[in-house]
């Protein structure tokens, strides 16, 4: 049995935050921001919105065009609503499911491919092959320390729930490959609120309940692995480069999207962009892409998308995927 992704929505919150706002808290330009990042606007949802409500928006968009009976919720998420209970669990409150698992995942930015892997495997376990309901969701701008302008640049808030599940052989997911490299798990941290280092008056005061990123180890890291990894699921699915269709890669600023392409040798018009509208969306920075491209330009039955990127851990992930596209808006 091969299984795909079913249908896929997003969603962003209304508010933008404009690189004027952000230049006035850090101290730069929004000329500095756009030549740096190619990061424009970003959306930041309510202060008084959790993650979870993020999710729920994505999912309910979702399961608004379909009758769907999941046999289990993934939730991919760095910024949960509480240390515990895992947000998973307070989204299927809210939707209204029961006795189904639901539970988080935490690989950061890589956090959709993590969920979709596991995903795959709950599906074809499943004797009734019902599908899995995966959401990617993140509220950044709860952890940006905004006087720190290499970070509050960059990030956004936002949501994507797609349906995973069996598709005709030779469609859906032809390949997936997922790494991790705990060495480096210094490179991006929130060192504070995990039981090495409580949020006490000494964290608040060095700002280590923020967010942290050496960012010039991230882009080495996702130069020298995503271009490996990307090899690896092409080989692995029989394609080459030319045969993609839509390269949906990890929107982490609009230059890194840029070099990837170049170095992984991807026409420019089939790489989706939603980084310099949206900015980076952790886990549900792939998703968005893909749902925001679906949404622009649906995606043709027998399309081939390659979906990739790297995350904190650090973590790494790809996956060749061939849509499957059954009637309406499904793919």
């Amino acid at each position: 049995m091969t299984v795909g992704i079913l249908d896929i929505d997003y969603h962003v919150p209304p508010t933008e935050v404009s690189n004027d706002t952000i230049s006035a808290w850090a101290d730069t330009t929004p000329e500095w921001i756009v030549d740096r990042t190619g990061i424009r606007t970003r959306r930041y949802a309510h202060t008084t919105d959790p993650t979870s409500t993020l999710a729920v928006a994505a999912a309910r968009r979702l399961l608004d065009r379909h009758q769907a009976d999941p046999s289990a919720i993934i939730v991919a998420t760095s910024t949960p609503d509480h240390p515990l209970p895992a947000t998973a669990a307070i989204v299927q409150g809210i939707l209204g499911f029961r006795d189904i698992p639901a539970f988080d995942v935490n690989a950061v930015c890589t956090g959709f491919l993590y969920a979709l892997r596991l995903a795959s495997a709950l599906v074809r376990d499943d004797p009734r092959r019902r599908p899995v309901l995966v959401i990617a969701a993140d509220k950044y701008s709860t952890i940006m320390d905004r006087s720190d302008r290499r970070t509050v640049a960059l990030f956004g808030d936002g949501a994507a729930a797609a349906l995973v599940g069996p598709v005709p052989d030779g469609s859906g997911l032809l390949a997936q490959q997922l790494v991790a490299h705990g060495a480096l798990h210094d490179t991006v941290k929130v060192p504070a609120g995990g039981s090495r280092q409580p949020i006490d008056a000494r964290a608040l005061e060095q700002g280590d309940h923020y967010f942290k990123m050496n960012g010039r180890g991230a882009r080495d890291y996702a130069l020298n692995t995503l271009p490996a990894l990307v090899d690896d699921v092409l080989r692995e699915s029989d394609l080459g480069v030319g045969d993609i269709d839509r390269f949906v890669f990890h929107q982490a600023n609009l230059r890194l999207v840029e070099e990837l392409a170049v170095k992984i040798g991807a026409d420019p018009d089939r790489v989706p962009v939603t980084v310099d509208r949206f900015g980076n969306t952790g886990a549900a920075s792939v998703p968005v892409t893909l749902a925001h491209s679906h949404r622009e330009r649906p995606i043709a039955h027998g399309e081939n998308i390659l979906l990739a990127g790297v995350g904190g851990g650090l973590t790494g992930g790809a996956a060749v995927l061939r849509w499957h596209r059954t009637g309406g808006s499904d793919g």
